[in-house]
């Protein structure tokens, strides 16, 4: 194979992301060249639509897939936590890699030591019902708002005021070189991201077997038990991308730790359970953590949410 066309979305993150991946191709392969076909994602052009309020599968993520479906290109590179739980007929993900962060990070115009120090009743930008659930059960004097756009723009309205404090994925902002404007950390196994966040996930056609060979040379093995542990999780509670719920999960040695929890989009009733085990075993362990969350009442919470 000389060339290999990689569908991405144009944000310069998607950018530095797909750069990524090139790399990690580029240093088992060093002479295949690259060409980037960038796509406009539905959630490229529609910029105001509150993220819980869109009913589409695929926002960030089908236009992309329809480009390697239709041919345009020979694989996609996803932020994982972007893409259905239901994979698309005909595709498959070939390798997740670059896993390092998986936890949010808050942004605001000051440095902080613990959220606890925002002033009462700031107004936090967020179109996630995850985040929005988790910072209003830890502060539930804060008012949450939606906030669009890319990375630099959300931080942008921070800094001029129109939000006291945004959420973001600290991967998005350590791959941009923006960390100087982090002011706080999560620990991502108390303030639970989405599953798969921070991983990324390379696409191909399932029966490209040329691609799928050079993919499996870069595939990150624990990456990849991480993020479809966490997937499997709200598969199973039939939990939708823009749900407010979270799950994680850490390799620790021979053993994985899943965390997972559900909610209201207030923070008000709150179900969060903790298990751990062989990693091995980690598929049966997150068809167990699905089940003791529907024991809980998750299904329900979901159901009126």
């Amino acid at each position: 194979m000389e060339k290999i066309r990689i569908a991405t979305r144009s944000s310069s993150l998607a950018l530095i992301q797909t750069q990524i991946v090139v790399e990690a191709i580029s240093k088992k392969n060093p002479r295949i060249d690259f060409e980037i076909v960038e796509v406009k994602s539905h959630g490229d052009i529609d910029r105001k639509q509150p993220l819980w309020k869109v009913t589409d599968t695929g926002f960030f993520t089908a236009a992309i897939e329809d480009a390697l479906a239709q041919g345009s290109a020979d694989i996609a590179v996803h932020s994982y936590k972007d893409l259905p739980i239901e994979a698309t007929d005909g595709l498959v993900i070939g390798a997740v890699i670059d896993r390092r962060f998986a936890h949010d990070c808050l942004i605001c115009t000051d440095k902080i030591n613990s959220i606890k120090e925002l002033p009462e009743g700031a107004t936090v930008g967020t179109s996630s019902l995850r985040r929005k659930s988790q910072i209003l059960r830890l502060r539930p004097d804060l008012r949450c708002e939606p906030i669009r756009g890319n990375v630099h723009t959300r931080i942008s309205q921070v800094e001029k005021g129109g939000f006291d404090a945004t959420i973001l994925a600290y991967a998005g902002i350590e791959r941009l070189e923006l960390i100087n404007k982090v002011s706080l950390h999560f620990d991502a196994a108390e303030f639970l991201p989405s599953p798969g966040q921070g991983a990324l996930a390379v696409e191909a056609r399932r029966k490209d077997g040329e691609i799928l060979k050079i993919l499996a040379g870069i595939d990150d093995k624990n990456s990849r038990i991480t993020s479809e542990t966490e997937r499997t999780v709200l598969h199973k509670i039939k939990a939708g991308c823009h749900a407010p719920a979270g799950v994680y999960s850490k390799i620790e040695g021979s053993e994985i730790l899943i965390c997972a929890f559900v909610s209201d989009e207030n923070g008000q009733k709150f179900i969060q359970k903790e298990i751990k085990g062989p990693v091995q075993s980690a598929s049966k362990l997150a068809l167990e953590m699905a089940e003791e969350l529907l024991k809980s009442g998750a299904g329900e919470l979901l159901k009126n949410d």
